[in-house]
């Protein structure tokens, strides 16, 4: 068989199209329906707690109304973010395992692909926990120096403007640059990086979820901005992702959102 980053380089496109018609078969329908419902399943833990963070509070949000954050509250806390990083993060990456998926049955990989199918996703995913990690870090330092109110938002105007600024700023550079052509090159990524078997699909997830986060990090900042758990915030930059990495014209949105962060960035910054 001709090696996936050699002979089919000059066939890309048409590879492509077959790939998309032999992703839709039953077997690969099935592995990223298990991926899609794990994606629902976190959205269905989010959105309730998400209401009930600006509602009662009495609910699934009312371990967070504590004066003491001990190892058991920073663990769910992690979770939390986890979790919504998760449910912002895993539907711009179907397009990449749904072409992993086609491309591990046509080699006739060893193993059921199902398997290593799920195993990128996880190497994905390990990327965005290691990036709550830090979330969790940053949220209780704000929280600790009263830039972050008990709702979970920035209360100073100038924590919110050099926010925005930093992450309009990164939507110009090299790096944002970069991270997002590997993620809007699913292909591309998998032929240059393929790799046999469950451990080389976990190494591909992992890197491919380092480009993302990459790419996409300092928009997670955002929500310390909007409120880490505003709904609208939350299922605004979910469209943003998508609408950066999946589109034909996400270079272009990607740049305006940055010109419209620095906009708001210098005006929270720099009114009187």
């Amino acid at each position: 068989a001709r090696g996936v980053s050699g002979g089919w380089r000059s066939h890309d496109r048409l590879r492509g199209r077959r790939l998309h018609v032999g992703v839709m078969r039953w077997p690969g329908a099935m592995v990223t329906g298990g991926i899609a419902l794990f994606t629902v399943l976190c959205w269905l833990w989010i959105v309730p707690m998400a209401g009930d963070m600006y509602g009662s509070m009495s609910g699934l949000s009312s371990w967070m109304m504590t004066p003491v954050w001990d190892t058991p509250h920073l663990l769910m806390l992690w979770l939390m973010w986890a979790v919504m990083m998760a449910a912002m993060m895993l539907p711009s990456a179907m397009p990449l395992l749904m072409l992993y998926d086609g491309v591990a049955r046509r080699r006739a990989s060893a193993g059921p692909v199902f398997i290593q199918v799920y195993a990128m996703a996880a190497g994905y995913l390990m990327a965005w926990a290691i990036f709550s990690v830090l979330a969790v870090v940053l949220q209780r330092l704000l929280s600790e120096r009263l830039v972050l109110s008990a709702m979970m938002e920035m209360s100073s105007r100038i924590a919110i403007g050099a926010t925005l600024l930093l992450a309009g700023a990164y939507q110009f550079t090299p790096w944002k640059r970069v991270c997002l052509s590997q993620c809007r090159s699913p292909l591309a990524f998998i032929m240059q990086r393929w790799r046999r078997g469950v451990a080389g699909a976990l190494r591909m997830g992992g890197e491919h979820g380092a480009y993302c986060l990459g790419c996409c990090w300092a928009l997670m900042l955002l929500l310390f901005v909007g409120g880490v758990m505003n709904l609208t915030v939350i299922v605004g930059l979910t469209v943003l992702v998508l609408l950066e990495k999946l589109t034909p014209v996400g270079v272009h949105i990607s740049r305006a959102a940055g010109a419209v962060m620095l906009a708001f960035g210098g005006w929270f910054l720099f009114r009187t």
